[in-house]
């Protein structure tokens, strides 16, 4: 180290010395930069997120459209090269269930499952879950494997 490498200590100097709100002498006292009345001078001010100054906010022009059933059952899907993949890892042997489908982080505890038909299936498996589409079952079976609903 010598006098033509010393520089100040990070966050020491400031670019805009000049503090705000600090008395009248200093030139940025009084209103403290902010300007005469309104909220945007008050202190705690926040403004609402979306909001356009009055005008009417887009999420409240937009029309809103479609329907949404409130009583539908909800299935996590997992597709057919998913299992495959997993008997490739040698995670799932022979059978699978609810059980197998959490530990492998697939579903959880409690959620309706539904295999998809996406995918080749070679494994011979016994599969045991809440719903099968035609083309996962007709895949599974001609694996040699078992479908069985619960």
């Amino acid at each position: 180290m010598d006098l033509s490498n010393l520089k100040p200590a990070e966050g020491s100097v400031r670019k805009n010395s000049k503090r705000i709100g600090r008395g009248e002498g200093s030139g940025k006292g009084g209103t403290a930069t902010r300007g005469h009345k309104g909220a945007k001078s008050r202190s705690g001010y926040s403004k609402k997120i979306g909001f356009e100054g009055g005008q009417m906010p887009l999420q409240r022009r937009v029309p809103k459209f479609g329907f949404t059933n409130r009583n539908r059952t909800v299935y996590q899907g997992i597709n057919l090269d998913t299992l495959q993949s997993l008997v490739d890892e040698g995670k799932i042997k022979d059978t699978v269930d609810m059980d197998v489908l959490v530990e492998n982080g697939l579903a959880g505890r409690n959620e309706l499952v539904k295999i998809l038909g996406r995918g080749e299936l070679k494994a011979k498996l016994k599969i045991s879950v809440h719903k099968f589409t035609a083309s996962a079952k007709e895949a599974i079976e001609a694996a040699g494997g078992e479908v069985v609903t619960l």
